[in-house]
């Protein structure tokens, strides 16, 4: 059964631009699974833009689906994962001047680092997984790398995707396309579980959801944004029965 992975930073980045402690991400989370997430995913930034160390402690007490930590592959953020040792420790690249993570992680041109991060991360009883654009030569990296999960980058489809009005006859969509699918069978065929994320919405998420082998998705901008209307339980819920009846077929 395909998973929904819900990423709550935004409902963060609202509480910080007044510095107060409405909306709560960690109501956000309770609420996300009564809404059937399976997991809560939050991006512990460098700078603290959005999620707080705060919010971490108190979503790992509390949460009762997997967390995933987002992060860096930082001294500082490898010492707060084996500290708190969420189920799971995604890294990701990480821009100061991004509004969100743009592109994937580049597992090939750090491998020697990543080996070391990946091993600690390991070695503290977490499941490692690696933020990847659909690029073979990363696919393969990460599997050197140790890592146990690829999350393929979805953002390329989903631009595709809303450039083309959804039209799979338009060759840039069905390129882009294809690159999440077999960047996806290649991460299964190296013995990873394949996971897919970034920019994925209510309108898009189908075909993703519909492919081969894919065990999670990770979605939080649409969550969040359909949440401001009808509440974060039913957006999830929808989110949920979307991705459900396309991996069912």
């Amino acid at each position: 059964m395909i998973q929904l992975g819900v990423n709550i930073d935004h409902v963060a980045t609202v509480r910080q631009a007044r510095r107060g402690v409405e909306p709560d991400p960690v109501r956000a989370a309770h609420e996300a699974e009564i809404g059937g997430a399976d997991g809560i995913t939050v991006h512990l930034r460098e700078d603290r833009r959005h999620i707080q160390d705060h919010d971490v402690e108190r979503l790992r007490h509390t949460v009762n689906v997997k967390l995933n930590l987002e992060m860096a592959a930082t001294d500082e953020m490898v010492a707060i994962a084996t500290r708190l040792r969420p189920q799971i420790a995604m890294l990701v690249p990480e821009g100061r001047q991004e509004v969100t993570t743009e592109g994937g992680l580049d597992v090939r041109g750090q491998m020697a680092r990543l080996k070391d991060v990946v091993a600690a991360l390991r070695n503290g009883g977490m499941i490692v997984s690696a933020f990847i654009d659909p690029d073979p030569s990363q696919v393969d990296a990460a599997a050197e790398a140790g890592f146990d999960v690829c999350e393929v980058h979805t953002g390329p489809y989903a631009r595709a995707f809303a450039e083309a009005g959804g039209d799979f006859l338009l060759p840039a969509l069905k390129r882009e396309y294809k690159l999440v699918s077999e960047a996806g069978g290649r991460v299964l065929g190296a013995k990873m579980r394949f996971n897919a994320g970034h920019a994925l919405n209510y309108h898009n998420v189908k075909p993703v959801a519909a492919l081969p082998g894919v065990s999670e998705l990770h979605i939080g901008h649409a969550i969040v944004s359909r949440a401001v209307y009808t509440g974060m339980r039913e957006a999830v819920r929808e989110m949920k029965r979307l991705m459900t009846e396309a991996a069912i077929g």
